[in-house]
């Protein structure tokens, strides 16, 4: 039997999934957040604190709020790491690896923590 010895595929199937949040959610987000609801083009008391407390604290938004912020951040580690390598980086492949992969795995505590906290 064909035994695996590598985590390879994890980080690939992160980098996947980072890469579609950041192409499909992350421009509705910045869109939604950043243009319409400052524009007046979303109503406002639809966004008041009260109203989006409310939203947060349901565990499917924090779940979902949780991949839009924890997956991009693989995506950009896993990018990265080999951006690193096609710039001929590469001495200290584990240290790069574990670099990058380590400050996903941080800003995913950070964003679980605060999450949880909310």
């Amino acid at each position: 039997m064909y035994k695996i010895n590598t985590i390879e595929p994890l980080w690939w199937g992160l980098f996947g999934a980072g890469g579609f949040i950041a192409a499909f959610l992350l421009p509705v987000h910045m869109l939604v957040n950043g243009m319409l609801i400052p524009l007046g083009a979303a109503p406002q008391e639809a966004y008041s604190p009260q109203r989006l407390a409310a939203l947060v604290s349901h565990p499917v938004v924090k779940l979902y709020l949780l991949a839009l912020v924890s997956l991009p951040l693989f995506h950009w580690a896993h990018r990265f790491r080999y951006l690193l390598f096609d710039l001929g980086i590469h001495g200290g492949r584990t240290a790069i690896a574990f670099l990058c992969y380590g400050a996903a795995i941080v800003g995913t505590v950070v964003a679980a923590w605060t999450l949880v906290r909310v």
